[in-house]
């Protein structure tokens, strides 16, 4: 890349405009998340519990390759650790039979955005009936900065970005009955919204949940954004993804799989809940302090 030309020493520095000071504030931001560590964390030893990501399972064949790709760069990022994978349904491994297969401690990372029933029953439920084991749930991954930048990097790479055409975004979920899981999905728009310089982030859902990605489109419409992109927070190629993909007014990003961010958070989860006494409950456990 060319360096820019620096201006004649009694010329003023040109104000940046909006687009311009939105990709330095995702520049410095980008540099800061990838220095991001928990406070007294010191990397596993040999005995460290295993990392089991839990995914939920897809009739899609692009499902399975795209998450153990993500889950060979979580690799990359911390070797030593061990660390398997486990579906909730619909591919191989299940979950049970991962845990079936373990011994000592373990800690459940979902691939997961939200406090949706998944993580709230399934997870604790695959654990007690596994008592052989010693493990926790760790927190689903959204909310968190983290995520909001998977999201930002996966739009750019799908030609959306602020200041260059886009006046807004919908933010396309699974969706959940489960009155948390929305306040997460509405959480991470809020972050999402704050890495974009501003720009109206809204959700919608796939199912369970209002209003659909059509509709969230249709209102967006109403308020004079007519050039809306959508942004996916879906791990991996599946049914909903698709769907909301299909339904885009305009841009549609791709799902998160390997992005380094999303690999971070998912050792960032993992690191958090061996500081916690029960993992993703926050009514009884105490916060991991993270410092960026």
């Amino acid at each position: 890349m060319t360096a820019p030309i620096p201006n004649p020493p009694s010329a003023s520095p040109a104000p940046l405009g909006a687009g311009d000071l939105a990709a330095e504030i995702t520049t410095q931001l980008s540099t800061q998340l990838r220095r991001v560590r928990l406070r007294g964390f010191r990397p596993p030893g040999p005995a460290a519990p295993t990392l089991v990501a839990v995914a939920h399972g897809s009739r899609d064949p692009r499902a399975l390759p795209t998450i153990r790709a993500l889950l060979d760069r979580v690799r990359a990022l911390r070797p030593g650790l061990p660390v398997r994978l486990g579906h909730i349904e619909l591919n191989r491994p299940l979950l049970t039979d991962t845990l079936g297969e373990l011994r000592g401690e373990v800690v459940l990372v979902p691939l997961l955005f939200g406090h949706g029933h998944h993580v709230t029953h399934d997870l604790p439920a695959a654990l007690a009936a596994a008592p052989h084991l010693a493990g926790r749930t760790a927190a689903p991954l959204g909310p968190h900065p983290l995520l909001a930048e998977a999201l930002h990097g996966r739009l750019l790479e799908a030609g959306a970005a602020s200041g260059r055409g886009t006046t807004a975004v919908i933010l396309a979920a699974a969706g959940s009955r489960a009155a948390r899981s929305a306040r997460d999905t509405e959480q991470t728009a809020h972050l999402l919204s704050a890495r974009l310089g501003g720009l109206p982030v809204v959700p919608a859902y796939a199912s369970a949940a209002a209003p659909t990605v059509t509709e969230a489109a249709r209102a967006l419409a109403a308020r004079g954004h007519h050039r809306i992109a959508v942004a996916g927070c879906f791990t991996a190629p599946g049914r909903f993804a698709t769907q909301c993909a299909e339904a885009a007014p305009g841009i549609a990003a791709a799902p998160l799989g390997d992005h380094p961010a999303l690999a971070r958070l998912v050792l960032h989860r993992y690191d958090q809940a061996l500081l916690t006494r029960t993992g993703s409950d926050s009514e009884t456990i105490r916060a991991a302090t993270v410092a960026v």
